[in-house]
């Protein structure tokens, strides 16, 4: 318990430093789209090939499959969700909720949550658990903005991703064994090492663009409690109800909890659907998240 609050108000602190850069102008937008790909180009495909620097076992193949396949089903459920959940609202506003609830946040603010919580081995499973909503990102999550991407056109996004390449990396170190030489892997160690801050900071620097008197709106509120209470509670119960493995149901429940990706602002940007009402979506998801993480985190621990 105590690891844990001290987690969250490690967290919690580097969130604020990132908040405090940005509004006082030490970080402009420039400098924080530069450290936001450094960590997604970088620091996290270093950080996941360190994290399977781990001796292979049966157990870790079999945590793998179950991981593997309580995150496709997670993925289809939330497309099933997005697709009957924001009828009601105007076609534009419909594609940002649709894709927020696609494609959270859990590559970049999930690992070094999984990793804090669960060690090694939960940054490992987060890895391997964040493979089927990559692809998805890349050709169910992206055709809602646009028409859907060629077969060629979202393998090469897919197989591209550093994140992806990565894990293949890391996959391959793990089957055979074999370890690069002394110098590159205190390389990537010291670079995996940044991801906690760099992406704390960043999450920081993307609450300082809001303004809080006009963040919540009835839509947000809803989107935010799908997201960070519905989905995580439908992925704990049946895991719960079928007694599987602490460290794969903790792993899985926190990923799901995540909040709205920085990429749903983006693609609302550049296919003109409600620019602000998605940065609205993502700042607000992302700081409600700050509550209710480490409230998942202690049912995780108590149940």
């Amino acid at each position: 318990m105590k690891e844990l609050i001290n987690l969250q108000l490690m967290m919690f602190a580097l969130i604020i430093i990132g908040l405090i850069l940005k509004k006082t102008k030490v970080i402009g937008k420039e400098g924080q789209k530069s450290m936001t790909n450094l960590v997604i180009d970088l620091i996290l495909p270093c950080n996941i090939i360190f994290s399977f620097m781990i001796k292979f076992s049966s157990k870790i193949a079999q945590d793998f499959m179950v991981i593997l396949i309580i995150s496709i089903l997670i993925q289809v459920f939330c497309v099933i969700l997005g697709s009957v959940l924001y009828n009601k609202c105007s076609v534009k506003r419909k594609k940002c909720l649709r894709y927020a609830t696609i494609c959270s946040n859990a590559g970049f603010l999930g690992n070094p949550i999984a990793q804090g919580v669960y060690g090694m081995m939960g940054l490992t499973l987060a890895s391997i658990y964040l493979i089927p909503q990559r692809i998805m990102m890349w050709s169910e999550g992206v055709s809602v903005f646009t028409e859907a991407p060629t077969k060629k056109e979202m393998l090469k996004k897919i197989f591209s991703h550093p994140c992806i390449i990565a894990c293949e990396i890391g996959v391959v170190l793990m089957l055979t064994g074999w370890r690069p030489p002394h110098f590159l892997q205190e390389t990537i160690t010291s670079i995996s090492n940044c991801n906690t801050a760099m992406s704390m900071l960043v999450i920081g620097m993307i609450l300082a663009d809001a303004d809080p008197r006009t963040l919540v709106d009835k839509d947000v509120l809803f989107y935010s409690v799908v997201r960070l209470i519905i989905i995580p509670f439908c992925v704990f119960l049946p895991c719960w109800m079928l007694r599987m493995d602490s460290l794969v149901k903790g792993v899985s429940v926190l990923l799901a909890a995540m909040p709205a990706g920085a990429t749903t602002t983006i693609l609302a940007s550049k296919y003109d659907c409600e620019e602000e009402f998605s940065v609205k979506l993502v700042v607000f998801s992302t700081a409600a998240s700050l509550i209710t993480t480490p409230i998942w985190s202690l049912i995780l621990m108590k149940i």
